[in-house]
C-alpha cells in the first residue's frame, strides 16, 4: 500500500493528462462495443431474419428502445434499398466506427506517452537530488555500484513494469464495465454464468504473482552487487593486475552474475508462467460460456437467439482479453513495486544536514571560526573528543597528527559534510546550523589529496564553481597562478582539451593543480587543503606548493598535512591525536618539547 501511495505522489502533477487518458478511453470503448454489435444486423441481412418493423415510437433510453430502432431502420434500408445496398451500410457503419475507436485509443495512448516520460523524468530528478542532499556519512555504507542500480534499472523497472501496466488499468476496467452492462441487458441469465467463471483465471494469476515481488527485489539487489563488483573492477584495474589478482575478481563477479542470473531466472520463469496459465483458463471459460450459451439458444429460454448468442460471445471474448491484461498488469505492478520500494529506500534516507527556514544569510567571513567542545562519533566510535579550537581570519592553521587521529573529520565539520553529536562550531559568532548552506560553502574552496575533476574540458573544470559562464581570460589567469597554464596549452585543444574521466588524461601534479586554480577561480575567503601534495614527486610537490602559497595569500587556510616540511610556515599549528587536541602551537614553539608528539614526528620525517 505505501508503493500505491508513493507512486500515486510522482503521477500527481500529471493528473489531467491521466483524466485525459480516461475520457478518451470510455469513449473508445463505447465506439468498441458499437462496432461489435453490428454483427447482429449483419447476421440477420445475412440470413434474411430482418421483416418489416414498424418505428418504434417517442424516445427513451431503453436497450428495447434503441434495438428497436436499429430494427425498424435497417428493415426500412431492406424495403428501400434491397439487401445487398443495406449489408454495404452495415460494412461502412462498421469500419467508420471501428476508425473512431481506434482514433480515440491513439489519442488515449499518446496521454499516457507524455504521463510515463514525465513521471520516469521525475523519479530518476528527485533520486538524484537527494543523492546530492544525502550527507557523506551516508556514502560510506552504500555501494556505488547498487546506487547506481536504483537510478538506472530500477526507474527503468518503474516505467516498463509500473508505468505500461498503469495504461492497461486507465482503460481496461472502463472497456469491462461498459461490456458487461451490454451483457447484462442482453442476457442477465448468461452474464451472470459468465461473471462467475471469470475470477478463476484471475485466482490463478494472483496465486503466481504473489511471490513475484520479493523475487524481483532480490534480483534488482543483485544486480547492484554485480555492478559495484564491475566498478570496484574498474577503478582498482592497475592494482588488480599489479598484484596478479585477476583470477580472485574474475572469481568475485562470477559467484555474483551466478547469483544475479539465478535470481533472475526465477523472476523470468514467473513471468512467462502467467501468460499460458491465463491463456488457457480464458479458452476454458469462453467455451464453457459458449457452451451454456448453446444450450439456451436451442432450447430458445432467456430470450436468447443464434445471432444474439454470437454477438454475446463476441462482445464477451472482447472482455476476457481486457480482464487478462489487468491481471497481468497487476503482476507487472507487483514486479516494479519491488523497484519502487529500493528507490524509496534511498529517498527515505536521513538527510542528516538540514538548512533551517530561517537560516541566517552570511556574504562575508569576518572573524573567526571555532570550535566548542567538539564531540562526534562514526557508528557510536567516538572520533573527536571535546575538541575547542579558534581560527582568526587570515590564519593558516596546519592540522597534523597520525592517521585516523580525527584530523579530516575536524576539518568536515567546517563546511558543514557533518554536524557534530554534541557542542557548535561558529562562524562570526553564528552557529554553523543557523548559517545557509549554499552561503556557507561559498565562503570555502577546497583542494583534497585526491583531486575530483570531471570528464569536461579544462575551462569547465576550472571554472566549475562559479554560476554564470566564465570569460576565457579569467580562467586562464587562475590557471596562471595555479602553474597550470603552460601545460593547458601544450594539449591539441588547450582549454578546450577535456581532461579524460576523472582526469585520467593528466598527471597526478597536472589535476592538483587544475584543482588549485578551480579554487582561485571561486576566490574564497577560506580554504581548507587536505593533504594536497602527499602523493606527488618532488617536482609536482614544489609546482604544487608554489601554487598553493600564491592562493593561500590573504586567505584563511586549513591545512591537513603529513609532511611537516609543508606547514613549517603556518600561523599555528594543531596535533590531533586519538580524537584530541594534544599540542597547539607555531613549529618552532612545539620542536622545542622533545617529548612531544609533533617532535616525534618532525624527527622522524628528518631522519
Amino acid at each position: 500500500m505505501k508503493s500505491i501511495k508513493i507512486l500515486l505522489q510522482y503521477l500527481r502533477p500529471y493528473k489531467w493528462l491521466a483524466v485525459q487518458n480516461m475520457g478518451y478511453n470510455i469513449l473508445s470503448a463505447f465506439f468498441a462495443l458499437f462496432t461489435f454489435t453490428l454483427i447482429v444486423p449483419f447476421l440477420q441481412i445475412l440470413f434474411s431474419r430482418i421483416g418489416e418493423t414498424t418505428h418504434p415510437g417517442p424516445f427513451s433510453f431503453t436497450m428495447k428502445y434503441f434495438s428497436d430502432l436499429a430494427d425498424w431502420f435497417f428493415s426500412s434500408q431492406i424495403a428501400r434499398h434491397g439487401e445487398m445496398r443495406t449489408l454495404l451500410v452495415v460494412v461502412i457503419l462498421f469500419a467508420f466506427s471501428s476508425f473512431l475507436k481506434n482514433l480515440l485509443v491513439f489519442l488515449a495512448n499518446n496521454c499516457m506517452a507524455s504521463l510515463r516520460a514525465g513521471t520516469v523524468r521525475d523519479v530518476r530528478k528527485r533520486i538524484y537530488d537527494k543523492i546530492l542532499r544525502l550527507p557523506l556519512s551516508y556514502f560510506s555504507e552504500a555501494r556505488k555500484g547498487d546506487l547506481m542500480t536504483r537510478v538506472s534499472n530500477d526507474v527503468q523497472e518503474i516505467e516498463v513494469s509500473v508505468m505500461a501496466s498503469l495504461s492497461m488499468m486507465f482503460r481496461d476496467p472502463f472497456t469491462i464495465i461498459i461490456f458487461v452492462t451490454y451483457l447484462a441487458v442482453t442476457s442477465p441469465h448468461l452474464t451472470l454464468f459468465a461473471l462467475v467463471m471469470l475470477p478463476v483465471s484471475g485466482w490463478a494469476i494472483a496465486r503466481i504473482s504473489r511471490s513475484l515481488k520479493s523475487a524481483s527485489f532480490k534480483g534488482q539487489q543483485a544486480l547492484g552487487r554485480l555492478l559495484s563488483v564491475l566498478e570496484e573492477t574498474l577503478t582498482g584495474l592497475r592494482i588488480i593486475k599489479g598484484f596478479n589478482a585477476e583470477g580472485k575478481m574474475t572469481g568475485q563477479f562470477a559467484r555474483a552474475n551466478e547469483k544475479y542470473t539465478n535470481t533472475f531466472r526465477r523472476v523470468v520463469r514467473r513471468a512467462y508462467l502467467a501468460h499460458p496459465v491465463s491463456e488457457f483458463l480464458s479458452t476454458v471459460v469462453l467455451l464453457t460460456v459458449i457452451y451454456y450459451g448453446g444450450m439456451l439458444a436451442l432450447k430458445g429460454t432467456g430470450n436468447m437467439s443464434p445471432d444474439k448468442l454470437i454477438a454475446f460471445v463476441v462482445v464477451f471474448s472482447q472482455i476476457i482479453q481486457p480482464a487478462k491484461a489487468i491481471s497481468t498488469a497487476w503482476f507487472n505492478i507487483q514486479k516494479g513495486m519491488a523497484s519502487i520500494d529500493r528507490i524509496n529506500q534511498v529517498m527515505d534516507a536521513e538527510e542528516t544536514i538540514r538548512e533551517k527556514p530561517d537560516a541566517v544569510r552570511m556574504k562575508e567571513f569576518g572573524e573567526s571560526i571555532e570550535f566548542r567542545n567538539v564531540w562526534f562519533a562514526y557508528n557510536h566510535e567516538p572520533v573527536l573528543k571535546d575538541v575547542s579550537l579558534t581560527i582568526r581570519k587570515g590564519q593558516t592553521v596546519a592540522v597534523v597528527g597520525r592517521s585516523g587521529g580525527g584530523k579530516s573529520t575536524l576539518v568536515d565539520l567546517i563546511p558543514r559534510f557533518i554536524d557534530p553529536d554534541s557542542g557548535t562550531v561558529l562562524i562570526d559568532g553564528t552557529d554553523l546550523r543557523d548559517v545557509n548552506i549554499r552561503d556557507l560553502r561559498h565562503l570555502m574552496g577546497i583542494v583534497s589529496q585526491q583531486a575530483i575533476l570531471f570528464n569536461d574540458t579544462f575551462h569547465n573544470n576550472i571554472s566549475f564553481a562559479l554560476d554564470e559562464e566564465a570569460d576565457e581570460e579569467s580562467v586562464q589567469r587562475a590557471a596562471s597562478i595555479a602553474n597550470a597554464h603552460e601545460f593547458v596549452m601544450e594539449t591539441p585543444g588547450g582549454y578546450q582539451n577535456t581532461v579524460g574521466e576523472g582526469g585520467n588524461k593528466l598527471s597526478g601534479g597536472q589535476r592538483q593543480r587544475i584543482s588549485i586554480a578551480r579554487a582561485i577561480m571561486a576566490n574564497p575567503p577560506i580554504l581548507i587543503l587536505d593533504e594536497a601534495t602527499s602523493s606527488l614527486d618532488t617536482e609536482s610537490e614544489r609546482l604544487v606548493q608554489d601554487a598553493m602559497l600564491k592562493l593561500m595569500e590573504n586567505r584563511t587556510s586549513i591545512i591537513i598535512a603529513h609532511r611537516l616540511s609543508t606547514i613549517q610556515h603556518a600561523d599555528i599549528i594543531v596535533v590531533v591525536e586519538d580524537g584530541r587536541i594534544q599540542e597547539y602551537g607555531t613549529h618552532e614553539e612545539l620542536i622545542r618539547n622533545p617529548e612531544g608528539i609533533y617532535m616525534k614526528l618532525y624527527a622522524m620525517q628528518t631522519f
